[in-house]
C-alpha cells in the first residue's frame, strides 16, 4: 500500500506542508524496501533516517507554534512524543525479529493512518489557526 501526500493534506503553512511531502516520500521509499526485502541494513538506514526526520519536523512544527502562540501546542507535543516512541518500537521489533519484513509491512497501515489521521485532525488547525492572526 503506497503512502502518498495528497493537496488535501495541505495543512496550508507551507514549510510544514513541504515537509509533510518529504516524510510521505521517504516513509513509502521504507516500505517500499520491506517489500521488495532489501538488505537489513539498508532498511535500519531508511528507519534511522525516519527517525531523524521525524524530531527535525516534530521540532520545527513546535518552534512554529510556540512563535504563533497555537494554543494547542501541549497536545501537539504530546501526540509528537507517541509517534516518535513508536517510531522506536517499530525498530526494536524490526531488529529483535531478525530484520523481519513483515513488521515493516505490516507498519504501513499504522503509519499510514497515524499520519493521514493526525494531519487531517490536529495540524490542519495550525493553518486554521494561522488564517485567524
Amino acid at each position: 500500500m503506497a503512502i502518498k501526500w495528497t493537496p488535501d493534506l495541505s495543512v496550508g503553512v507551507e514549510n510544514i506542508d513541504e515537509q509533510h511531502k518529504i516524510w510521505f516520500e521517504k516513509a513509502n521509499e521504507l516500505f517500499e524496501a520491506g517489500k521488495q526485502q532489501r538488505a537489513k541494513e539498508y532498511i535500519n538506514q531508511m528507519i534511522d533516517f525516519l527517525d531523524e526526520y521525524t524530531k527535525l519536523h516534530f521540532r520545527d512544527e513546535e518552534a512554529y507554534m510556540t512563535k504563533i502562540g497555537y494554543p494547542e501546542l501541549d497536545a501537539q507535543k504530546k501526540a509528537h512524543a507517541k509517534f516518535i516512541s513508536d517510531l522506536a518500537k517499530l525498530k526494536s521489533d524490526y531488529n529483535e525479529g531478525g530484520g523481519n519484513i513483515l513488521v515493516i509491512i505490516n507498519a504501513n497501515k499504522m503509519v499510514i493512518n497515524w499520519l493521514t489521521n493526525h494531519i487531517k485532525t490536529m495540524d490542519k488547525k495550525i493553518g486554521d489557526y494561522v488564517k485567524t492572526l
